[in-house]
């Protein structure tokens, strides 16, 4: 098995929750059947909504510059990195280190366009054999205003036939107080702005949802997501377990 490199931090809970996931995930029944992993928790990167909307870039590639050079010096084969917004500088990244980084929406975009469910579910499309009534065309995205206003799940949706669609103002407002008020202040989420963004993508015709943010994977502790509902977060920790070389447990 090959060694996983993490850059987390972005925020801590959610880069806990990924290292839970991979244990929980990877089908061992020893301490040595688990993956090697060197998890960097990088608080201090610099807020990614804030870097794109304001177009000041340099403090975070700084970091990431650092992170990668770092996990490429230990001998990592692999880089996940637990948040989606910081995909948008995704080739810049992945410019700076020669280990390949996993690319958590298009990841996302390719197992919700074709049905595949991950997690408790299994991972195959033909878990979900007869679960979707009609082919998925639309899939809702819920994350920060960085990542659903820069277009990155827009141009990985694009790129495998589906058309990615982004809440309303008002419902966006309802996900990043999720993001930034609840989970990323410790607090309990309150569930009815989940409530009320899943209501609104189901009028809109949406097949399929993903979340598109790592904090809103922690969701999953408080309520059970429908299947049509994708989380990022159970791709990324699919995709990190099965190309280091470990067997996934579904």
């Amino acid at each position: 098995m090959e060694k996983l490199g993490v850059i987390g931090g972005m925020g801590p809970e959610a880069t806990s929750y990924f290292y839970d996931e991979v244990v929980r995930h990877t089908q061992a029944s020893c301490d040595q059947e688990h993956l090697n992993m060197v998890i960097l928790s990088c608080a201090s990167m610099p807020d990614r909504t804030r870097a794109i909307e304001t177009g000041d870039h340099a403090a975070l590639l700084a970091e990431m510059r650092s992170a990668t050079a770092a996990l490429e010096g230990l001998g990592c084969a692999h880089i996940a990195i637990p948040c989606n917004t910081s995909h948008y500088f995704y080739d810049q990244i992945q410019a700076m280190t020669r280990v390949p980084i996993i690319h958590m929406p298009r990841e996302a975009a390719r197992y919700a366009a074709a049905g595949a469910v991950v997690g408790e579910r299994g991972f195959d499309p033909a878990a979900s054999a007869g679960l979707f009534e009609r082919p998925i065309r639309r899939i809702g995205i819920m994350g920060t205003d960085g990542t659903v206003g820069s277009g990155v799940y827009a141009r990985a949706c694009e790129a495998v036939g589906v058309e990615a669609v982004a809440p309303s103002p008002e419902r966006q407002r309802d996900v990043m107080s999720l993001i930034y008020d609840d989970v990323k202040a410790g607090r309990e989420p309150h569930l009815y702005l989940f409530e009320r963004v899943l209501e609104e993508f189901d009028a809109v015709g949406c097949d399929r949802v993903i979340l598109a943010c790592t904090e809103l994977s922690v969701l999953k502790r408080y309520r059970t997501m429908p299947p049509r509902v994708l989380d990022a977060m159970d791709v990324l920790v699919r995709e990190s377990i099965v190309r280091c070389g470990a067997p996934y447990r579904a």
